[in-house]
């Protein structure tokens, strides 16, 4: 009988997360899932998260100072390395292998003894690309925790934490209130809740309000969608970051997936995103306004590559892996476990800076 019962336990951890946890650990609940990750019924899953080898040339990777606005979006050699080395070490190290947890315990170590980053100047896109290594360097330290001795906890956390008020401010530009503040806030709201400072987890909470408060009714975002051809790309960049704070909020037992602001929830924006990738017409009117469109000055050729997976491994469709997990009801989740079955499957582990590291590790089934 003992052994029924902790083999229900076990095979329960291994299926979709639940909103009943109530420690929060930031993006996931880690101990849970390394648990998960150990049992057959997820075999494949950990395969995912073994997947990318572990370079041992990565701990030997020199620390930036800092970022300067001439990196644009696109993010320089530099970060893009650490970046990856970060997300592929941490979902390595969760599956268990000592190595990578050792690999990444002294990455950090020597990028916050360099105080790296700190340094960066305080303009809007390079405070973008610093935002977008925050999120994975946050995750790692989650599950590195347990590994770390008290002096060196205090040594990666403070340099986080620095970085992370950082990136909590304004610039008096578009940056303040589109894809870019929705980004920050899902930092705040996991930092906050890995280091329970009610505060700045708050904030991000209220960054999320914030973004459903200002949706149409028909649930496109009014700042991302006149982006022009890249109107529905700053959508599904709006959504990874909406993911990202609905999923800290679970860990505390909080259904932000459900909350309601006006006519808006989660669903009704990823339903626009859907239908915007399905019938690229739906957005036409609102994409014709071309604000800041990208290289692309036809707003009729709605950019759409954030479908397929990029050549430097990332894929920016990650974040549907914990979405799809949760076998929630409604038609919304129901489409867009149907289009990753369909379109994203084969490009697993879905690794990607805006979904936190390797997604299909963390929540894939």
């Amino acid at each position: 009988m003992n052994r029924i019962l902790v083999f229900s336990v076990l095979s329960l951890l291994a299926m979709a997360p639940s909103y009943a946890q109530t420690k929060g650990q930031g993006l996931f609940d880690v101990d849970a899932r390394r648990t998960a990750l150990a049992q057959p019924a997820l075999t494949i899953v950990r395969a995912a998260c073994l997947a990318i080898p572990r370079d041992p040339s990565w701990t030997n990777l020199k620390p930036i100072d800092g970022l300067k606005a001439a990196d644009g979006s696109g993010m320089d050699g530099g970060v893009n390395n650490y970046a990856w080395a970060v997300m592929v070490l941490t979902g390595r190290a969760l599956a268990g292998d000592p190595a990578s947890e050792t690999s990444l315990r002294d990455l950090l170590l020597a990028w916050a003894k360099a105080k790296a980053f700190e340094n960066t100047e305080a303009e809007s896109d390079a405070y973008y690309v610093l935002k977008r290594m925050l999120l994975p360097t946050i995750t790692a330290y989650s599950v590195l925790h347990r590994s770390l001795d008290e002096s060196q906890r205090r040594i990666v956390s403070g340099w986080i934490d620095s970085l992370v008020r950082k990136v909590d401010r304004t610039f008096d530009t578009d940056a303040d209130r589109n894809n870019q503040r929705s980004l920050a806030d899902s930092i705040l709201m996991t930092w906050g809740a890995v280091m329970s400072d009610e505060t700045l987890y708050d904030k991000g909470y209220r960054g999320y309000r914030a973004i459903l408060a200002g949706a149409r009714p028909d649930g496109s975002l009014v700042l991302e969608t006149r982006r022009g051809a890249r109107a529905l790309w700053y959508m599904r960049q709006s959504l990874a970051s909406l993911t990202v704070m609905a999923e800290v909020a679970a860990t505390r037992g909080t259904d932000l997936y459900a909350l309601r602001e006006g006519e808006a929830n989660f669903d009704r924006l990823l339903s626009y995103l859907l239908n915007g990738i399905a019938e690229p017409e739906v957005v036409m009117a609102y994409a014709s306004e071309n604000d800041s469109p990208g290289a692309e000055a036809d707003f009729r050729r709605q950019d759409i590559s954030f479908m397929a997976k990029r050549s430097q491994g990332r894929h920016y469709m990650a974040w549907a892996e914990p979405v799809v997990a949760r076998d929630r009801a409604g038609l919304a989740t129901k489409r867009l476990k149907t289009l990753l079955t369909r379109s994203f499957r084969s490009d697993r582990p879905l690794i990607d800076e805006l979904a936190g590291g390797n997604a299909t590790c963390f929540w894939g089934r």
